[in-house]
């Protein structure tokens, strides 16, 4: 009996975890169907039903929400980081799972320290060094903020790269490949899990940061905001009686590309996970 009744009640639990979990999105959901613009706190649900959210959204931008600027603005940020980061985890995953060199330990062991600061605590520092150089107020300097420091985050892919079997690269290496030949022809094919899992999180960081573009955007004009900046305008007080049905259909719109991509990858995303866990 109590082999049925542990199974069902934890089930119950965790039905009730996702229906908890679910409310907000739904409400987000319906309210951008909505026709009424500001918050409605005394329904669940619309009393009319309209797309016209949407709609204003993609075709008619205005001086306060211009969704299609933003959405363009942090695309570029996120695809070019994404690129480049990608690049820069790999390598630096490969030089400390697949090489010896002096310190490299003791590398490995400072970077995991200084990855461990809260990232807040430098972005005055950083905001004053891109200023310096001139890079505020661009998508450039978005681009290099969140690319500079990604090959602090190799920790896991690391771990995938030591679950590679050694005997593959001395035997390329018997066979006089250089060590570019072998992370080009042997390792980067053997790690497709890891590089979606890399390409994802790459991706999303800059996708949903608000705070280091408030910082490094300090333009009125919303042409030059990114999604979260814009999105988050649209509640201040003296806006939200108007936007708050648009803002909930762009919270929308910015969360579709992210979950489509994640139920396509899914079963890389999660294989790149267990197998950078494998090994430290």
């Amino acid at each position: 009996m109590k082999k049925v009744i542990r199974p069902v009640l934890r089930h119950l639990f965790l039905a009730f975890l996702a229906f908890v979990w679910l409310i907000p999105i739904v409400w987000l959901f319906v309210t951008s169907l909505s026709s009424y613009k500001g918050i409605n706190t005394m329904h669940f649900f619309p009393d009319k039903w309209s797309i016209d959210n949407y709609v204003q959204l993609f075709t008619r931008p205005d001086t306060v929400a211009n969704f299609p600027a933003w959405f363009k603005n942090s695309f570029i940020i996120g695809v070019f980081t994404c690129m480049i980061s990608v690049v820069f985890v790999l390598m630096v995953s490969y030089a400390f799972s697949c090489m010896r060199f002096a310190s490299r330990k003791k590398l490995m062991s400072f970077y995991i320290i200084l990855d461990m600061f809260p990232g807040v605590l430098s972005m005055i520092a950083i905001y004053f060094v891109m200023k310096l150089l001139g890079l505020t107020n661009s998508i450039f300097g978005l681009i290099v903020i969140y690319s500079a420091g990604s090959g602090l985050g190799y920790l896991i892919c690391k771990g995938f790269f030591d679950t590679i079997p050694l005997s593959l690269r001395e035997s390329a290496k018997l066979e006089g490949a250089s060590e570019y030949t072998i992370f080009t022809k042997i390792v980067i094919p053997l790690s497709k899990p890891m590089i979606v899992y890399t390409v994802i999180n790459a991706f999303l960081a800059p996708w949903m940061d608000f705070v280091m573009a408030r910082l490094m955007i300090r333009s009125k004009d919303p042409v030059n905001w990114t999604v979260a900046m814009g999105l988050f305008n649209l509640v201040q007080r003296t806006l939200v009686g108007d936007y708050f049905s648009v803002f909930c259909a762009g919270g929308i719109i910015v969360a579709i590309p992210i979950s489509v991509l994640f139920l396509i990858m899914q079963r890389f995303y999660v294989e790149g996970i267990t197998g950078g866990a494998v090994k430290g």
